[in-house]
């Protein structure tokens, strides 16, 4: 079988990640997908797997509600020419994926791991002995893929392998959940995590918002 173009795994990320996050269906759209959010942060996102400079521009100059998200699959270099006045760049991302196989995370001493799922979105969180919040995850399952989201370890647990009991625990669900492949955007500090546990980069993704009061003098 071919591997996946990386419009397809976009394609299967997006899927994921609204059911994650529970945003609107997306809509198609000549140059990739429409999201509604629905957030004040982030209103709407346009997803462009393979961006082109004439329609980044269009969607720049067609744009006037602050919130509004660009997620372009290229390096921030190649966009930055093409964006106008109020946007922001974002932590750039990697679209990465990885086979799913069984595994048997093991807990570190001192923490505690408890899962459960609701409607195909399965969530994780590890706490210490007390009860304390230590690390997070999420996971969504749309048939023979699976989108991991929200990952996240609190600044003072740290380097302790809790990045990684989430992912394996994760990994495992999906693949008991009858999914095949993995599919993330990563941040580039989740990068080197990923990477050591077996998901390979598929793509860079600049990652931009509209904010054009941002910075702006408190009396303007």
């Amino acid at each position: 079988m071919d591997e996946p173009t990386v419009n397809e795994v976009v394609r299967e990320w997006v899927e994921g990640w609204i059911l994650s996050r529970g945003a609107a269906d997306p809509v198609d759209e000549p140059w990739g997908w429409t999201v509604d959010v629905g957030q004040a942060a982030q209103v709407a996102r346009h997803v462009l797997p393979e961006p082109t400079e004439a329609d980044v521009r269009k969607l720049v100059a067609a744009t006037t509600a602050p919130g509004t998200w660009l997620k372009l699959f290229a390096d921030d270099d190649t966009v930055r020419p093409w964006l106008g006045p109020g946007w922001r760049h974002d932590v750039p991302g990697y679209l990465m994926t990885v086979p799913l196989a069984a595994a048997d995370p093991v807990v570190p001493a001192g923490y505690t791991l408890t899962s459960w799922q609701r409607g195909g979105v399965v969530k994780v969180l590890v706490r210490t002995a007390e009860g304390h919040y230590a690390a997070r995850g999420q996971l969504a399952v749309t048939g023979a893929t699976a989108v991991a989201d929200q990952i996240e370890t609190a600044p003072e647990h740290r380097r302790r392998g809790l990045g990684s009991l989430v992912m394996r625990s994760l990994q495992d669900a999906g693949h008991r959940g009858g999914a095949t492949t993995g599919i993330l955007v990563g941040t580039p500090d989740g990068r080197a995590l990923y990477t050591a546990l077996g998901w390979t980069v598929r793509a860079t993704m600049a990652s931009l918002y509209f904010a054009p009061q941002e910075g702006a003098p408190a009396d303007a």
